[in-house]
């Protein structure tokens, strides 16, 4: 038997296992079966393999042939990690260890503010319906092996819904710590619900220790509702061992908006797959994202955005900087469906390699099917401009602190629309400490 067949296996004794347990047996009938047909397909597919086109590019031998053993649902983060999470003055906070909701690390209740923040168990207990109707409905289709294995044995749910007509202040933030040896596998998720005309901003982060090889393999579902909006930055600075896998499926209402923002700066592997679905007519969407990666780490991003109704329109922007060997992918498809009439969809990929051995597969895509539509897309990759760094070493600027600044300025035009002030500070420090230059860099970011 392969490698790779004793690893799918080996995910069938998990899931058997979780099938018997005491939490298992709480849940729902619908639940069970629906974790159940997730199961069953992952078996029918299997785990991604070296002919799967939409893995071609990506290293996949720590994903499907590790041996994860599920997170000790016990285990606790040390001080640090949790504070790598960028804070505000307020708002809702729920903190998830391995996956799990810790609510005595969370701030959950914000009684008056139109917006609810539970694990799985609380909302089934309070309010099923919504739960059922959307949970696992989001992403089926959308995503592949691993959000499906996540479906099937995800043990908890961060579930958040939004008042129709609330508008927040203070952005929800959810915060996701791996915690406990490595080897291990969590799985965490996420289920966002926008009621119509809310509007709401999302701070999802990823933190593990540095030297941990732990996967973690997540998923978010967020519905917007007609006329919602739901801006949301994930920020992910896993130790650089880590592997991370994350599944995104976002469903638009009628007039609803939905603006993603990825920075990437952790993981020794990160992938993203992305699907958005324009479910009513109006609706606008802007996926955004940076990934800085360096050594051997890769750096996967897989976007799908599904313009199945007319009068839609979508912007999608995402950079890369990559340095020695790192490698970095980009797969960015617009879909414009039969009767999609008048969509507006521009999507953009640039790269900045900063050696000669850093390397990009950049494949942007149009699929039209309709007549009456404004599309365009492109991609870029390049080294530093020399006429550029000519210019700033001419005015007295040393090399180190002009390469500095001028890739400081390619990764500008995402992290400056940072709408969060405490994410925003935290990725230029980042930045600043990666880059040389720091003297020129500091005052570039300041």
């Amino acid at each position: 038997m392969s490698a790779v067949g004793v690893e799918t296996n080996a995910y069938r004794a998990g899931f058997e296992r979780f099938a018997l347990s005491r939490a298992a047996a709480a849940e729902p009938a619908w639940l069970r079966e629906r974790r159940t047909a997730a199961f069953a397909r992952f078996v029918e597919t299997g785990l991604p393999g070296p002919r799967d086109e939409a893995w071609r590019h990506t290293p996949m031998t720590t994903l499907t042939r590790g041996r994860f053993e599920p997170a000790d649902p016990q285990a606790r983060p040390a001080e640090e990690l949790l504070a790598l999470a960028p804070r505000g003055q307020g708002g809702i906070r729920l903190v998830l260890v391995n996956g799990r909701l810790a609510p005595e690390l969370s701030q959950l209740d914000a009684r008056g503010s139109g917006v609810s923040a539970t694990s799985l168990a609380g909302a089934l207990a309070s309010e099923p319906a919504p739960v059922e109707r959307w949970l696992g409905r989001v992403v089926d289709g959308a995503g592949g092996a691993f959000a499906r294995l996540n479906t099937a044995l995800a043990a908890d749910v961060a579930v958040v819904r939004v008042a129709p007509g609330a508008i927040l202040e203070e952005p929800i933030r959810i915060v996701h710590v791996g915690a406990g040896p490595a080897g291990s596998v969590a799985w965490p998720r996420t289920l966002v619900l926008a009621g119509r005309a809310s509007e709401c901003r999302i701070v999802e982060s990823f933190a593990s220790a540095a030297g941990r090889a732990a996967l973690t393999s997540v998923v978010s579902e967020l519905v917007l509702e007609d006329g919602a909006r739901v801006d949301r930055t994930k920020l992910q600075l896993e130790g650089n061992e880590a592997l991370h896998v994350a599944t995104l499926a976002v469903e638009l209402g009628r007039d609803a908006g939905f603006t993603d923002r990825s920075l990437v700066l952790g993981a020794g592997l990160a992938r993203d797959e992305i699907e958005v679905r324009f479910a009513g007519a109006g609706g606008e969407c802007t996926l955004n994202g940076l990934f800085v990666t360096d050594g051997r780490r890769v750096a996967d991003t897989h976007s799908v955005i599904d313009h199945a109704q007319p009068h839609c329109s979508s912007r999608e922007l995402y950079k890369g900087i990559l340095d020695q060997q790192a490698r970095g992918v980009f797969n960015g498809l617009v879909i414009v469906r039969p009767g999609a009439q008048k969509t507006d969809a521009w999507q953009v990929n640039r790269n900045l390699l900063l050696s000669n051995e850093a390397l990009v597969h950049s494949t942007p895509q149009l699929e039209i099917l309709a007549d009456d539509v404004k599309c365009r897309h492109g991609s870029t990759t390049g080294q530093l401009d020399p006429a550029a760094l000519f210019y700033l070493r001419s005015r007295g600027i040393g090399e180190a602190e002009a390469r500095g600044l001028l890739t400081w300025a390619f990764a500008s035009e995402i992290v400056r629309e940072v709408p969060d002030a405490a994410v925003r500070a935290l990725v230029e420090e980042r930045l600043r400490a990666r880059l040389q230059g720091r003297g020129a860099l500091a005052e570039a970011a300041s």
